[in-house]
């Protein structure tokens, strides 16, 4: 007879979700006990390291990714990062370890009373199977679902659970499988054709789920059928279409009336794979020009149900995209060149600009490199030097919280070691994922993580502005040297002084991880 840790390993197997990461604690060693081969086991110092840098695999990957964290404390650490992971829309599967049943009622120590209820709004689903023998199919439930929503889900699991028997109907969990197809019915794809075709000034805005779900080089043919500018989704957290292409207009604005101004004189809008809108900054005003009609296409039903403006389909954008890019024919033009990159401004020495800095990485990495980007207060510079033409060239935390840049980075890299990754990270952000530098050391994970150094926290400093609130408390940040910390975790490190010694330093390609320190001066988000 198999046991519930048998079955449920198998199923895992089956299912691919062979990586596994997770900072463990004594409820959860009875799941981790006789993984079989072929399985790999992520150790992350911090929970929120650990689900940071299973976001950024997951996402790197397109697939679900298992996270083992341990019961309400090490849930509770991880909920910072997990907030990334659900506005990415990211399939994590957390399975947390839970007392020996008999304890929970009792609330022994290490007991999570109302498991389920802990995790609750941020995960798509939760649970703790009501009896040992219901754990193998709630663990291909969460595995499901996760894939179904998009959205992490969180198994609570009593670890007397794990050695317990299981009958044969056990077993049917091993064969199951799941998909979801969603096209537009005849009459939901003629109205749809009828309406982008018949729009005169049309205007595309693309969310970061077209890149995730592959559709990059998609979205390039439909725009160019189409003819009008593209923008990207506000709140950016992965870019849908090369940003240089003579289309791209860039990233739509996070406030109400500034998205209102940039759509100003297009009778439509398609919105592909994104909310409509992730505003940030309070800024009222219409939602939408006089006259401007906008459809929204997503998976994300709840994304189309909270809208406050425009029809909604909620079905798969890429099969949305292959029925106009079919019948919208060819395009009328050719788009015309890439735009050129502008030379960058230069700070005072020995302070270098972002947009210096930016320029480097362009002009002496690969052009497939991926980054990962949790600098917020050089957003601008960014988009002024970076030349992206690739799918999965960019991402970033998704609801905004510090601490995925670092581990999000080591994620990516460990799901793609064939490819250049590059974390470009602030010194404020820095902080809130450090700790992943050691299991960069420990897989000796092929990344470069460029520090921008400039002492304080520059985004907030630019919203204190916006809020009349200038002299706010707890900006600055002196006295930090990554590179000696760094080297503690066992990653080697240094600091540059110039441009030159720069450029030499990212020209340079170690097989494993580094981190190259640079000052740079402070700059604004916009």
């Amino acid at each position: 007879m198999s046991s519930v840790r048998h079955v449920s390993h198998e199923f895992l197997r089956r299912q691919g979700l062979t990586t596994v990461f997770g900072n463990p604690g004594s409820n959860e060693l009875p799941f981790l006990a006789g993984l079989p081969d072929g399985f790999r086991y992520v150790l992350g110092l911090h929970e929120g390291a650990v689900v940071g840098m299973a976001d950024g695999y997951a996402q790197a990957t397109g697939r679900p990714v298992l996270v083992n964290l341990h019961a309400a404390a090490g849930s509770g650490n991880a909920m910072g990062a997990l907030t990334n992971a659900v506005a990415s829309r990211t399939p994590l599967v957390i399975v947390a370890g839970q007392q020996v049943r008999p304890a929970v009622g009792p609330e022994a120590n290490l007991a999570n009373v109302d498991a389920p209820a802990l995790m609750k709004p941020l995960v798509g689903w939760a649970a703790e199977p009501a009896c040992a023998q219901d754990v193998p199919r709630a663990l291909a439930q969460a595995v499901f679902e996760a894939e179904l929503r998009r959205r992490p889900t969180y198994l609570s699991v009593p670890y007397d659970d794990w050695a317990a028997d299981v009958d044969d109907n056990c077993l049917a969990v091993l064969d199951r499988r799941v998909e979801r197809a969603r096209v537009p019915d005849g009459e939901q794809a003629r109205r749809l054709v009828e309406r982008v075709a018949a729009a005169e000034r049309p205007a595309l805005v693309l969310g970061g789920d077209i890149d995730s779900a592959g559709l990059f080089d998609d979205a390039v043919r439909l725009a160019e059928r189409l003819g009008g500018p593209v923008w990207a989704a506000p709140s950016l957290f992965r870019l849908p279409f090369p940003n240089r292409h003579p289309l791209f207009r860039g990233v739509l604005p996070a406030g109400i009336a500034p998205v209102c101004q940039a759509l100003e004189g297009h009778d439509l809008v398609l919105v592909l794979g994104a909310p409509v809108f992730r505003y940030h900054e309070y800024q009222p005003g219409r939602y939408l020009p006089e006259g401007t009609r906008l459809i929204q296409v997503t998976e994300d039903a709840s994304a189309a149900a909270r809208a406050p403006m425009g029809e909604a389909l909620v079905a798969d954008p890429g099969a949305v995209m292959d029925l106009l890019i079919r019948r919208l024919g060819a395009p009328a033009a050719p788009a015309g060149p890439y735009r050129p990159v502008p030379e960058p401004p230069a700070a005072e020495r020995p302070l270098l600009h972002p947009e210096e800095v930016f320029a480097a990485l362009r002009d002496r990495l690969p052009e497939d490199t991926a980054y990962v980007v949790e600098s917020t207060s050089t957003n601008s510079a960014w988009w002024r030097q970076l030349d992206l033409r690739r799918p999965g060239s960019y991402y970033f935390p998704a609801a905004g919280g510090l601490g995925f840049g670092l581990p999000g980075a080591v994620g990516v890299a460990l799901a793609q070691p064939d490819r250049p990754v590059v974390g470009v990270i602030g010194d404020g952000s820095a902080n809130y994922g450090i700790t992943a530098l050691w299991t960069a050391a420990q897989h000796r994970v092929p990344l470069t993580i460029v520090l921008l150094r400039n002492g304080t926290y520059g985004a907030l400093r630019w919203f204190g502005g916006l809020l009349g609130v200038p002299d706010a408390p707890g900006l600055d940040i002196p006295g930090l040297d990554f590179t000696r910390i760094a080297e503690g975790y066992g990653v080697p490190a240094t600091q540059v002084g110039g441009v030159e010694e720069l450029r030499a330093v990212l020209a340079e390609r170690p097989d494993g991880p580094r981190l190259v320190q640079v000052d740079t001066a402070l700059t604004t988000p916009s």
